[in-house]
């Protein structure tokens, strides 16, 4: 999934958690259920017919009544699948009472954008979306290179997990105390083989980490890692690929090689890794100040000039701020049948001035 693709998933996913934490039902009358992947469609069906079996005891009728109706729309909904989708099954579903404290039926699907490792029954006066908060958590992975005079070591990090992808070892010739020209002809074969493990770990890095498919990095950031300035020569040089190149996010000491430089590498790169997302949005917002400050004419703002823009297909990167709690209204005109389209915010939806036209008083 593209990383634009993934935010405005993210975005959906933010935006639906508050809808669902705010939302509050009578009694327990509001189901939580998420199916992991692989998970059976029929043991879920068959729990919600045992379910529905014991709450046909419960003594209230107006409890009764909303906990057998969400059951049914499980259910019903649950009919929908044949099979868990790979990414797992959320639903929601339940009656929840409205700011005007009218009851309304609500039933929400989806398969999330990633892997969901949560199973989850719970009959509630609310939705539980403790579960949902895992899937903003970021797993963006991370390339290592840990490279000193013994060899290199190439490495990813995702979350807590770490990966060893490759490592080889290397045997450089030490520097030499003979004089003459054997010094000369020693310090040419020296630097002739540091030349050529350098092409090396730069040609291993590309297979590594660039995804033949699109021809794009594989990972979020590269860290590049060592002792001595072997590391320092590799991101310098020519051989090493400029779209890696563009990648790197830190050069670091460390003490060893190997796994335990690996090692040591995350862990001084710990607080850059935790705010490769503040600094891509930095960036972000800093071009587009760049192109405010030399009136380049190439930037907009405001709800209307900026769904302008898109519909004339104008727009090369949209910057959204994900508070965002606009509504777009499609009107129409009830004596000439006009069609009007306006964009509103929670306030200006309970005014009904929104909703006539200014210069007839006409309903939209």
């Amino acid at each position: 999934m593209a990383e634009t693709d993934k935010n405005i998933e993210i975005w959906k996913v933010k935006k639906l958690i508050r809808a669902l934490e705010a939302a509050r039902g009578n009694g327990t009358s509001m189901i939580s259920l998420i199916m992991p992947p692989r998970d059976q469609v029929s043991r879920v069906t068959k729990m919600l017919g045992d379910e529905y079996g014991t709450a046909s005891n419960i003594k209230s009728r107006v409890n009764r009544q909303s906990v057998l109706g969400a059951i049914t729309s499980a259910q019903q909904r649950l009919k929908l699948y044949s099979k868990v989708p790979p990414n797992g099954l959320v639903l929601y579903t339940g009656t929840i009472v409205t700011e005007d404290g009218k009851e309304k039926k609500v039933t929400i699907d989806f398969e999330p954008f990633k892997p969901i490792n949560a199973s989850l029954y719970l009959c509630d006066n609310k939705f539980h979306t403790e579960a949902l908060n895992e899937l903003l958590e970021s797993d963006d992975k991370f390339g290592f290179i840990v490279m000193d005079g013994n060899g290199t070591l190439f490495g990813t990090l995702s979350g807590n997990t770490r990966e060893v992808l490759h490592k080889f070892t290397v045997d450089l010739p030490k520097k030499h105390g003979r004089g003459g020209q054997s010094a000369l002809r020693f310090a040419r074969l020296r630097m002739e083989k540091r030349h050529n493990y350098v092409r090396k770990t730069a040609e291993l890095a590309t297979q590594f980490f660039i995804n033949p498919a699109t021809s794009q990095p594989n990972v979020a950031g590269l860290i590049l890692a060592g002792s001595a300035d072997f590391k320092t020569e590799l991101s310098q040089s020519d051989m090493f690929d400029q779209r890696l190149q563009a990648k790197i996010l830190n050069v670091v000491d460390v003490s060893y090689g190997g796994e335990n430089g690996f090692n040591q590498a995350i862990e001084l790169s710990a607080e850059i890794l935790s705010n490769v997302k503040f600094i891509q949005e930095k960036k972000l917002i800093g071009k587009y100040f760049e192109e405010i400050s030399q009136d380049t004419g190439k930037y907009v703002f405001g709800v209307e000039d900026t769904l302008k823009a898109l519909e004339m297909g104008a727009v090369e990167t949209l910057i959204v701020w994900e508070n965002l709690d606009i509504n777009r209204y499609v009107l129409k005109h009830s004596t000439s049948g006009e069609t009007i389209v306006k964009h509103l915010r929670k306030d200006q939806e309970t005014d009904q001035n929104n909703f006539l036209d200014s210069a007839t008083s006409a309903e939209l």
